[in-house]
């Protein structure tokens, strides 16, 4: 049996949406620019789990974060990425409805993982895999690997699904078949032409 491997940010979930971008971008207390240039600048480093929170937003403001105000950006930033996609939950459901197996790879730092967790509609998938955990991040080859291996299948086995190019090529480079997510009408009928393939 194929599992069906979904990224979450902008797939399973929506981009952070405006209002929740510019409560904190106003919440940094620095120009917009800057803040989202820091934002996505150490955000591989934070998702890979080598920065702490405080580190990660001490780096993005320029200056030592204070730890009250570290928080207060934690919060605000798990929020912004807590709004699903309904339409793209319901494909994964009905995936795991019809008895097709289901998981999670997310580049996410720990308190963004811990909030995705805390999702009722996330236990559909029985195994989730969050880069801060694994310390190791999307499009490395070495994180698909050691996913399948952790879902005890070959990457010939396992299809993936992530908006990012990028992503969906180092999952082909590790052996995996790969998806393009681009909305959920399309996923739905790219799902079903990759899951009729026979495994490689």
């Amino acid at each position: 049996m194929k599992w069906v491997l979904f990224d979450y940010g902008e797939v399973l979930c929506h981009a952070q949406p405006e209002e929740d971008r510019t409560r904190l971008a106003e919440a940094a207390g620095i120009d917009a620019g800057a803040f989202w240039e820091g934002y996505w600048r150490h955000r591989l480093e934070f998702d890979r789990g080598t920065l702490t929170p405080r580190q990660y937003w001490s780096l993005v403001l320029g200056r030592r974060a204070a730890e009250a105000e570290a928080a207060r950006l934690v919060e605000l930033d798990v929020r912004s990425w807590s709004h699903a996609n309904p339409d793209s939950v319901a494909v994964m459901e009905e995936l795991a409805a019809d008895g097709r197996a289901v998981a999670l790879l997310s580049n996410a730092p720990m308190c963004v993982a811990e909030g995705v967790e805390r999702l009722p509609w996330i236990r559909t998938m029985p195994a989730r895999f969050y880069s801060a955990r694994l310390g190791l991040v999307k499009p490395d080859t070495e994180i698909y690997l050691r996913v399948a291996d952790e879902l005890g299948c070959g990457p010939g086995e396992v299809v993936f699904v992530d908006d990012r190019l990028a992503n969906v090529e180092g999952a082909e480079r590790a052996g995996m078949a790969a998806v393009h997510f681009r909305d959920a009408g399309a996923l739905r009928a790219d799902l079903e032409a990759v899951l009729d393939r026979p495994s490689r």
